[in-house]
């Protein structure tokens, strides 16, 4: 009994302590003595305590500013949210300062992160691609104005990565327009995909797709178009036997040329 006993009095004592120190937070964060929080928000960052530094910072951020101390509350605003894992705010608390303070030494820092922090949140290539696309930009950006940085390897295997990411979603929306019988559709994206990523891993596939689509829409023709449509198969077939000598596809594409050609000249036969 005694154990127990002495069991509640440690849960009292213990909650007490917490009550105390919530009430302690809970009167800073009213509070109107600037340099308290300030001191106070510096020493919670030291801490890793982001959670209880983030609202302490967030109004210093605008109390503080033009003063000496403006500064040091800007940047460790944004390392903050990124500990904090909100990526898009800290982002634009990053770029915001590196504008602000592009003499500052964490300039440099600040504008890589805040690229970096659109890296994080770019999301698997099936999904939207808006912030994949922003995170090359701004990585493009820190590349133009520190070209000397001893990040540049790792900013260039980022993009790469995100370009991967495009690619990849390119290449799927492109066999959609395929998949769901949109060969027209589906001509011009294979065409813009081969523009776009003229080194792809799936430039024979999209070229060879591309043909089948071309082919397939030619079938389909009313009559009026199929002569056009058919003359576009040849000049794909063609352009892909000249890229691909030895390709994978070269069999079936040697057929769908052989098919159309022979189409061709059935009808001049039929009419002289």
């Amino acid at each position: 009994m005694f154990k127990n006993q002495k069991y509640f009095l440690f849960i009292i004592l213990v909650s007490i302590a917490m009550y105390s120190c919530k009430g302690s937070y809970q009167r800073l964060l009213k509070s109107s003595d600037y340099d308290l929080k300030y001191k106070k928000a510096i020493e919670y960052y030291d801490k890793k305590d982001f959670s209880r530094a983030l609202p302490l910072l967030e109004e210093l951020v605008t109390v503080m500013r033009g003063t000496a101390r403006a500064e040091k509350i800007h940047y460790y605003f944004a390392q903050t949210n990124y500990a904090l894992d909100d990526y898009l705010l800290a982002s634009y608390y990053f770029k915001d300062f590196a504008r602000t303070y592009p003499q500052s030494e964490y300039a440099e820092e600040a504008t890589y992160l805040s690229a970096y922090c659109y890296y994080l949140t770019s999301p698997p290539y099936s999904l939207d691609q808006s912030n994949t696309l922003s995170a090359i930009q701004e990585m493009q950006v820190f590349i133009n104005l520190y070209p000397k940085s001893t990040r540049l390897a790792e900013c260039n295997q980022i993009i790469d990565k995100l370009r991967l990411k495009l690619e990849n979603k390119a290449f799927e929306i492109s066999k959609l327009y395929y998949h769901t019988a949109d060969y027209k559709a589906a001509m011009v994206s294979f065409e813009n995909f081969q523009k776009d990523f003229p080194d792809s891993k799936y430039r024979e596939e999209a070229c060879f797709l591309q043909i089948k689509s071309s082919h397939l829409l030619t079938i389909n023709s009313i009559e009026s178009k199929i002569a056009e449509r058919r003359k576009t198969t040849q000049d794909l077939c063609d352009k892909y036997i000249s890229k691909f000598p030895q390709g994978k596809y070269l069999a079936a594409t040697q057929s769908i040329l052989q098919a159309s050609t022979r189409t061709d000249k059935t009808k001049a036969t039929k009419n002289p």
